[in-house]
């Protein structure tokens, strides 16, 4: 249970998958922590019997009061694509994944920013490049937003190759929507930082505001994509959450590792640095 000295302090979460959950699920229930189940990126899974993997969730969290999402599957679904094709094929997995979603009472689901360090160096030549990223999005995702709402399932965009937190923002307001909302992966903002001269972590923070509704947490060293526990990189993780403290109320901050096994001493880290529970 949380104490009354750190009952200010935010509750670190989790992003995992039936292999890893039953190991950390001690961790889990200590604190209700917020979860992000991770199985439903898995197209092998959405074309099949998603059944099984929801009942097995189900019995495991019995008695868990934490939130519960989904990563929804990315892997070549780009969601702004303007073959109308192809966006179908996307509408479709994102729909079979917010419908596992909705049998495991997921409140989020995990979408990829369409924006990359090329279109921030190329929209400002091309007067429509930015207005046609967003129309392209909006095609794709009219009726996955639709499907969102009714269920109650916040579409949180997440930050890949996006050097800046702006058009990810804007896209986001866009819809005019409760339901969808920004994600911000620290470890792809601190590498965008320092690889190709992004804004650092916490002014991603603040760029978003109140529309910040999740936050992947992960350390890297700024030249690739590391998902290393919080400690193993450099992000000064003391002003990312200071500014999370003051810009947003209640994100749900979900340890995103390459190896789950080390989410437990990552949060510790953390916990140690005095930011988080």
């Amino acid at each position: 249970m949380t104490t009354t000295s750190d009952a200010t302090l935010p509750v670190l979460g989790a992003a995992l998958t039936l292999d890893h959950l039953p190991g950390l699920l001690d961790w889990v229930m200590e604190h209700d922590r917020d979860l992000e189940l991770q199985d439903f990126v898995d197209v092998a899974l959405l074309t099949g019997d998603t059944s099984p993997t929801v009942a097995r969730y189900r019995d495991l969290l019995a008695g868990h009061k934490g939130r519960i999402g989904i990563h929804g599957p990315f892997w070549d679904l780009p969601i702004a694509a303007s073959d109308p094709d192809i966006r179908a094929v996307v509408q479709s997995r994102f729909l079979q994944a917010l419908d596992g979603g909705e049998a495991l009472g997921a409140t989020h689901m995990v979408i990829h920013s369409p924006f990359t360090n090329w279109s921030h160096h190329n929209m400002p030549a091309d007067r429509d490049g930015r207005s046609r990223i967003i129309d392209c999005a909006h095609k794709t995702l009219a009726p996955v937003v639709a499907r969102a709402e009714a269920i109650g399932c916040t579409l949180v965009i997440e930050n890949i190759e996006d050097r800046e937190p702006d058009d990810r923002i804007a896209l986001a307001r866009s819809f005019d929507s409760d339901q969808v909302r920004v994600s911000l992966d620290t470890g792809h903002a601190h590498y965008a930082h320092v690889s190709t001269g992004g804004r650092p972590v916490d002014y991603h923070v603040r760029a978003a505001g109140s529309l910040l509704a999740h936050v992947h947490v992960q350390d890297v060293d700024g030249y690739a994509d590391r998902h290393w526990a919080p400690g193993d990189g450099t992000i000064r993780w003391a002003p990312v959450f200071r500014e999370i403290a003051k810009s947003c109320e209640n994100p749900r901050l979900i340890l995103e590792l390459l190896d789950p096994n080390d989410i437990p001493r990552g949060a510790q880290h953390l916990v140690d640095l005095g930011v988080a529970i």
